[in-house]
């Protein structure tokens, strides 16, 4: 009244000289002020329009934290695995709440979070799965009417980093042969096992006798054992439905699980995966020395000795993270495996499916690495102009 004085009756609510009032859809009298009655008008005229047409959105929908919209996302988000979840829940505490929680969801920009991508997110890697949650969540708030435009559209992220070939390489097999040499001799059957076999880490510590089949010399992938936060847990399904799949054995695999056949004797019954944390280890054929289920950090214990005392290991820094690394991984013995492939001449879709992956181009850049052999032979066909072998 003191802003605009006259000879109206005074009202609480009235801070201007027009309102522009409506009814949201709980019926609860509502709208803002404006100075003239035509901005009052056309702004009523236009909430009536949205509300006919279906597409009215409340501004105070919009008005929440991100912390209180995550408490109301987070629970219906379907998870696939154990390891998706804990990613998610990683970028969540450890740079999407600590930047966005406080703040309205209606009042993030895009150009704020291009900003916080480039200047504080620091790694390809991590500015996808951190902008992948934040989007998921900025998609769930934009369905269900909280805001107008999604913020984290069209976001671009650092790109991947080049490696040398050379840092890719995987290990040869005489310096394969001088890492078993090093590492104690109960652990050189699994390695053994995992350089001919080219599974993943959850797959043959996860393996159970009774997809062992040494008559017909297969294995059957079908479960592994995965890392939930340092607590091992049993997951029905390997990493993809391409990673279903039966594996042949070598006579050096064969040798290899028959040893640790011999040692524990494991069953040969098939107990339900459950909920995961009963891990029914009496039916593993790979274990621990105490007879527990096999973990990374303890077996990296013995590894690390094992491929500096036979002189191979060496350090390679990370361009993304700058941390230092440790060459060559115990992944590195499914790279043996795979590029021992494609030097037998199998082809590559029957790559895929022996590997578990679905793209079979997946195999060929990432796994298949060419060896010093393929610069002597280029050397060769120039200087003597052999022609080069063909390979599909």
């Amino acid at each position: 009244m003191e802003a605009y004085p006259g000879s109206r009756k005074a009202r609480r609510d009235c801070i201007g000289p027009w309102q522009a009032r409506y009814r949201d859809k709980d019926g609860k009298q509502c709208g803002p002020h404006f100075d003239t009655h035509k901005e009052a008008s056309a702004h009523l005229d236009k909430v009536r329009t949205q509300v006919r047409e279906g597409t009215y959105q409340d501004p105070k929908r919009g008005a929440i934290t991100v912390d209180d919209w995550y408490a109301i996302w987070w629970p219906t988000v379907k998870v696939k695995s154990v390891t998706t979840r804990n990613r998610k829940l990683s970028a969540w505490t450890v740079h999407v709440q600590p930047k966005w929680g406080k703040r309205k969801l209606n009042t993030i920009t895009w150009l704020q979070v291009q900003d916080w991508i480039t200047n504080e997110v620091k790694g390809h890697a991590t500015q996808k799965k951190v902008l992948e949650l934040l989007r998921h969540m900025m998609v769930a708030a934009l369905r269900d009417r909280r805001i107008t435009v999604n913020p984290c559209t069209d976001i671009e992220v650092a790109s991947a980093p080049a490696r040398h070939p050379d840092e890719m390489i995987p290990p040869t097999a005489a310096q394969c042969a001088l890492i078993r040499e090093q590492l104690t001799e109960y652990y050189q059957p699994l390695v053994v096992f995992a350089e001919e076999t080219g599974m993943r880490w959850g797959e043959y510590t996860g393996l159970r006798a009774c997809n062992l089949d040494l008559g017909s010399a297969t294995v059957k992938v079908k479960e592994v054992l995965i890392d939930d936060r340092g607590k091992i847990r049993r997951k029905l399904a390997p990493k993809s439905r391409a990673g279903f799949r039966t594996v042949p054995l070598t006579p050096a695999a064969i040798a290899a699980a028959q040893t640790m056949l011999d040692k524990w004797a494991p069953a040969v019954t098939e107990s339900p995966v459950g909920d995961g944390e009963d891990l029914h280890t009496e039916e593993l054929v790979f274990r621990g020395p105490a007879g527990g289920a096999l973990t990374r950090p303890n077996f990296r214990r013995h590894w690390i000795p094992a491929i500096t005392d036979a002189g191979v290991a060496r350090e390679v820094k990370n361009p993304e993270t700058g941390r230092t690394e440790i060459w060559p991984r115990v992944h590195d013995l499914r790279h043996v495996f795979a590029t021992r492939l494609k030097d037998a001449g199998v082809p590559e879709k029957d790559v895929q499916v022996i590997m578990g992956h679905e793209r079979g181009g997946r195999v060929t850049w990432l796994y298949q690495h060419a060896g010093p052999e393929l610069v002597d032979e280029v050397r060769a066909a120039l200087v003597t102009g052999r022609h080069l072998r063909a390979v599909s």
